[in-house]
């Protein structure tokens, strides 16, 4: 199902960008699997967190140094004792597995998206 139309405006409220992940642990008081994650976003925004659930496909060892995009301008959220700073973007299906959304070539750190 669709959602409702936005405006250019609406859209460009909303503060996406790139960054690298530079720590992954698993958020252990998290009730469903979900990962801690840290993530570079250069020197304007710097280092931010994040727990998701993007267990299925990820791990440490294949998250660690991934580009990933994230919304930045969200007020954090307190998730299971993380406070988790940024959403990370991903696909979700219909069984709820994640598959995070990436540049398809290395990007510098904090680039916007748009």
């Amino acid at each position: 199902m669709i959602k409702e139309q936005i405006t250019y405006n609406d859209f460009d409220k909303v503060d996406i960008r790139i960054g690298t992940v530079i720590s992954v642990k698993k958020n252990e008081k998290a009730r469903k699997p979900s990962l801690v994650i840290e993530v570079d976003f250069g020197s304007e925004i710097g280092i931010k967190q994040s727990s998701a659930q993007i267990t299925h496909y990820y791990n440490e060892e294949n998250l660690k140094g991934k580009q990933v995009i994230a919304v930045c301008n969200f007020p954090e959220k307190n998730i299971a004792g993380i406070v988790s700073q940024v959403l990370v973007l991903g696909a979700i299906d219909a069984d709820g597995k994640v598959t995070l959304v990436h540049p398809s070539q290395k990007a510098d750190n904090g680039l916007p998206i748009a």
